[in-house]
Parts: C-alpha cells; structure tokens; sequence
C-alpha cells in the first residue's frame, strides 16, 4: 500500500468509519480537494464517476486527522530555539505521524529569544503549517518549573502578552500561567482580550485560587463570545508541573477535575504511561468524561528518534529508555506522539471512542477549529489515518493529500 505515491484530487476510503456520530463498520471517507464531500454508510454513498477506492488493508480503522496543543518539537528540532527549517522537519514528521493539526509549544526562555521564536513560529501558522502557537510560559511558578527555565521566568506581565501578539502577528493561541501570581488575574484578563485560551499550569495553587480562576477565565470567555466548548479554559497537563494532591492539601489537580467535570475548562492529559500511569488515565475519563479531555503529547526534539542528548528551550535533557529528562531527574517532555498516546490511552482502558474524542474533537473545539478539523464530517479538511485494529499506522491523508510515513512507523 503506498496511497501517497498517488495524488489525486478526488478520492474515497472504504473501512471502518469513526465518525462523531457512530463507529461504522462499513464506511466510506470520500474526498475532494482538500475537503470531506462524505462521510458516512457505504450504502449511501452513489461512487458513480469515482476512481476506484484507495486501498486500505482489510480490517483498517480510519480515524480523524489528530489535533495536539501542547507540543515543543520532534526529530532534533525545538520549536523555541530551531530556525524555521528545522520547525518544518519536525512538523512533517508529526503531520505524517499522525498528527494533522498542531499548536507549537514554547518554552520560558529569555525575552529577546521568546519573541524571536514568536515571529518565526507565527510565519508558519500564516501558511498553514501549524495552527498557532501555545506559550508554555513565562509567567510560571518557579517551584513548579519542571523543565522550564527558573531564571527566564516573569512575573504576570500583560503588556508582554501584546509584545508577543504583535511578534506572531496574533498568532498567540493560548497561553500558561500559574494563577497564584500577584497580578495573574490583570493577565487573564489581557488573554482573553486578545482571543488567547489561558491555561492554568506550572502551579502551586492552593485548591480555592485555582478554582476562583478557572470560574473566573470560563465565565469571561463566554462573556467575550468564544462561543461553545472553546468557551473554557484548558489546564496544562494535569497532575505534571503542579503541586501533587493530597488529601490535606488539595492543590490544584482536584480544582481543575471538578472544573472539567462541571463542563468549564479542558484538561490536558499527556497519555504516554510515562507523565501519568495507565490507572490514572482510565480514571481521568471516568470522572470528567472524554469531552473534558484533550490527549497532548508534549513531545520534545527527542520524538521520533532515539535515546540521547537534546536540547528542550534551554534546558540540557538526557533520554533513556524513551523517558525525557533533566540532570536531576525531573521529566522533561515527551517523546511520544499523539497517536502513541492515544494507543497507550486505550490499552489503559479508555474506549476507543473516547481517546479519539480527547485526540481529535476536544482540542479542535479548544482552538476554534471545530468546523475545520477533528471530525470526519461533510465539509471539513480531509484529514484522516488508516489504522490497523491494534492502532498501527497505515497512512495519512492531511488537506486531501496522503504524505508518505515516517520511516519508524
């Protein structure tokens, strides 16, 4: 199979359909351009006219194109400190892995260097090759850091925030906080201005100041007109770069669970077994529902290549074993993809429904793309995986075009 040594530009897939409605058992994902002219039961599709479908290994699932926010780079390159060829290696590699619509991930480095990474990564999502940026800081708890530079952290600084929109040309697409910092709020504020998602993380938050925020961001979201699910705030993957809970000392993991329970913000959850055990994810989608989940991989230079030295933001990192981390042992990024997450998602129990939802429909929605990606749905992006039953990775179509694999798939 090698669909992608075939540009067409009409096409159709035939297999099992995963749609937002239904898993089909027979399906057909028919294509024109870069948009999905159908979606649904084969027996409703009239392939009069049509090529002959691609063929697909018998068995094949196909799955909505992926959608991560939260990830720095792949392949050697960062997305904070890699000029800009280096930025589209590692986008190729993650659009070909499966990955068809990303944020890029910053990290807390110096002023001069964050806006430098600013202008360069916004010039990309001008041309479509990365839907926006996500500021993992700077504006984060220094005793919460995780890989994040402690001396490149600032204190909440709303003007820097116009300084970074005017950098990317409001490329800005959400941004990290820790809202236990004098003048968190003043910052909320200035995001939401500006139409950028805050996302609460790094934090030491007691429990009542992450909630009054999280209540605080969700209620003038939907005041700014957001509209929808992305009328919420997002937290930066749960449980990682937080004060851990504890049953006397809440913190801020369980402010962030009622949230997205009740419906009024998004947790990431970094689903690789690594950042948070197989029985903790499980139990996450049990209690807030996959509608309040957005699967993201954090991954860092190091994905898609082998175990070694990298370089994340400014941080030196050793991988081992496929495990990122700093000289003292602090995790430092993933190394997985998103559709690795979503595999080890399902292994730990979660339906597969459900880690497709949090992979694809809850992160679109989050960047205000629902009616562009994550579903395969009449007149959206023809963006779509072919995929064994076990989640193995047979091809990808991205904007109606199918780009050849990476060679470790």
């Amino acid at each position: 199979m090698n669909p992608s040594a075939r540009p067409r530009d009409r096409g159709y897939l035939r297999g099992t359909l995963h749609t937002p409605d239904a898993l089909l058992p027979d399906g057909v994902l028919a294509f024109e351009g870069d948009r999905i002219t159908y979606a649904g039961p084969a027996d409703g599709f009239d392939d009069d006219g049509w090529p002959a479908p691609v063929r697909i290994p018998e068995g094949s699932l196909i799955l909505p194109g992926l959608v991560d926010l939260h990830c720095h780079g792949a392949v050697g390159s960062d997305f904070t400190t890699s000029d800009a060829d280096g930025v589209r290696q590692a986008v190729a590699f993650l659009h070909s892995s499966g990955t068809t619509t990303l944020l890029a991930s910053t990290m807390s480095v110096p002023r001069p260097e964050l806006l430098a990474a600013a202008a360069r990564l916004g010039a990309l999502a001008r041309e479509g090759l990365i839907a926006g940026i996500h500021a993992e800081g700077p504006f984060l708890s220094p005793e919460h850091c995780g890989a994040q530079d402690p001396a490149s952290l600032l204190a909440p600084d709303p003007d820097f925030v116009d300084e970074l929109l005017d950098a990317s040309d409001s490329e800005l697409v959400t941004m990290t906080y820790a809202p236990e910092l004098p003048g968190a709020d003043d910052l909320v504020d200035r995001l939401i201005l500006h139409g950028v998602t805050p996302s609460m993380g790094h934090t030491g938050a007691s429990d009542a100041v992450a909630a009054a925020s999280l209540l605080s961001a969700q209620e003038e979201m939907e005041e700014a007109g957001f509209g929808g699910y992305a009328a919420r705030p997002t937290v930066t993957h749960l449980f990682n770069g937080m004060a851990p809970m504890h049953h006397r000392s809440p913190g801020p993991v369980p402010a962030g669970l009622r949230a997205a329970r009740s419906g009024a913000a998004v947790v990431e959850l970094i689903a690789d077994g690594v950042h948070v055990d197989p029985a903790v994810i499980r139990t996450v989608f049990e209690l807030v529902g996959a509608p309040n989940v957005a699967l993201v991989s954090d991954s860092m230079a190091a994905t898609g290549l082998g175990d070694g030295s990298y370089r994340l933001g400014s941080a030196d990192v050793l991988v081992g074993d496929g495990t990122a981390r700093l000289s003292d042992g602090a995790l430092a990024g993933g190394t997985a993809t998103l559709l690795q997450c979503v595999r080890t998602a399902v292994a730990s129990g979660v339906p597969l429904a459900d880690a497709v939802t949090a992979a694809a429909e809850v992160p679109a929605d989050v960047l205000r793309l629902a009616d562009e990606v994550g579903a395969l749905r009449r007149g959206l992006r023809a963006d779509a995986l072919v995929v064994s039953p076990d989640l193995q990775l047979h091809a990808v179509l991205r904007c109606g075009t199918f780009l050849p694999l990476p060679e470790n798939t």
